[in-house]
């Protein structure tokens, strides 16, 4: 039996999209350690962006690159547990979303925390900058303004059903929390959202998974936190 193959490392918030999307559809993989600053030979004839993730079935000679391209593929090729469903408004709510924390959330909290507190440490050897630190943190709360306003008014991010919308704040959200930059005073509605998606079979083997180096808070694997 075939077996794809996924080319991550623990604290890449897009891998983490596509892992949780796998794990609600039920789609087996393997993983693969891949540090993408190495800028290793044989994963850049993979992907020549050099990024994570890549999904690779040898036996089928089949190669996926980029969350969003994985995420449609297996919503095209995989029956059940849809996420990315409803109306074409729906479905342009949720993309809507899933763009924001892949774009706006990524590069303003998740990129630099992961710059500041993982990669400076691993790749530099040098102390993260405090002020950068603070502004990701500064960012960060005023995201989950944003989702606290959206749980507000609706079920889900995107509407009445979970959908991709959801898993990719997650997958964001869990990596700035794994880096101490999420600060949730204040955020009762996002906590909630967040500690119910937490307790899912999912996402469990996300928050088992650690960093070299770079440790949790003690609280980051509770559902009740």
């Amino acid at each position: 039996m075939s077996m794809w193959q996924l080319y991550q490392f623990p604290l890449c918030p897009f891998s983490r999209k596509v892992r949780l999307l796998l794990g609600e559809k039920g789609v087996g993989y393997e993983l693969v350690r891949e540090s993408p600053w190495e800028r290793r030979d044989e994963f850049i004839d993979l992907n020549p962006a050099g990024r994570t993730p890549v999904m690779v079935d040898e036996e089928r000679g089949q190669l996926l690159i980029d969350s969003n391209a994985i995420a449609e593929y297996f919503e095209e090729t995989v029956e059940g547990k849809a996420m990315i469903n409803g109306t074409a408004a729906q479905r342009a709510e949720i993309r809507r979303l899933v763009a924001w924390f892949d774009q706006d959330f990524y590069y303003e909290v998740t990129g630099p925390l992961l710059f500041e507190r993982m990669q400076k440490r691993i790749v530099h050897r040098q102390p993260p900058d405090g002020g950068a630190l603070r502004e990701a943190m500064k960012a960060a709360n005023n995201h989950l303004d944003y989702i606290d306003y959206l749980i507000d008014h609706r079920t889900w991010l995107a509407g009445a059903t979970m959908s991709l919308a959801d898993l990719a704040a997650a997958a964001h959200i869990s990596v700035a929390d794994y880096l101490g930059g999420i600060d949730w005073t204040g955020h009762d509605q996002t906590k909630g959202w967040y500690s119910g998606l937490k307790s899912r079979p999912s996402f469990r083997p996300l928050l088992a998974e650690r960093m070299e180096i770079v440790s949790p808070p003690k609280y980051y694997e509770d559902v009740d936190f």
